[in-house]
């Protein structure tokens, strides 16, 4: 009953988490092989141009690129991860975003802000998604992905554990398992060292 029970376990994560499973491998292969996807040397993002016009915010005194980020990512209801850069008079904010990223530029001296999106690159698109982290930035919808993702390590550790376990009650197959766990676990360390 009980192996029974590991097996439908097995199976149905397996199937749950089918897309994350298809999302990482696809994003990797991109990543191993990013001349084929990006070219050589990789080319730069497309922006197209969204928005421009005179911000009418009032920034508090002193206040860092961060506060400013924030501040302006609010007024346009844009709210969500990014990075800001205050540097050469100029304000640059990349709103991160799994399909469609946003970079606003607002100029210190004319007071411009301008909106621009990248526009649509399916590889480039599956990395930001392979590296997408969530728990450094204050929203919910990051931490949420965050949480999804520390749910597939531990169902990737217990596909492991429960593959040796079912493997290991199948006695006719233990000759075949010992020899396919040596040759993995010998080609695993081989590139490990390989790389050192």
């Amino acid at each position: 009953m009980a192996s029974s029970t590991l097996r439908q376990l097995h199976m149905y994560l397996a199937l749950f988490l089918a897309p994350w499973a298809l999302m990482y491998a696809a994003s990797t292969f991109i990543m191993n092989h990013r001349p084929w996807f990006r070219g050589e040397p990789p080319a730069a993002p497309r922006w197209e141009a969204v928005s421009s016009q005179v911000y009418e915010g009032v920034f508090p005194e002193g206040a860092s690129a961060a506060r400013m980020a924030s501040q302006i990512l609010a007024s346009l209801d844009m709210e969500g991860a990014h990075r800001a850069d205050l540097s050469g008079g100029r304000l640059t904010i990349l709103r991160y975003r799994a399909v469609s990223p946003a970079r606003l530029t607002y100029e210190l001296s004319s007071r411009r802000l301008t909106v621009e999106r990248q526009l649509p690159d399916g590889p480039a698109q599956l990395e930001r998604l392979h590296r997408r982290r969530g728990y450094g930035q204050p929203y919910r919808s990051d931490k949420a992905w965050a949480v999804s993702v520390d749910f597939f390590i531990a169902a990737m550790i217990f596909w492991a554990l429960s593959g040796l376990w079912m493997w290991w009650e199948i006695h006719a197959a233990r000759r075949a398992g010992w020899l396919s766990l040596a040759v993995g676990s010998g080609l695993f360390f081989f590139f490990f060292l390989a790389a050192l």
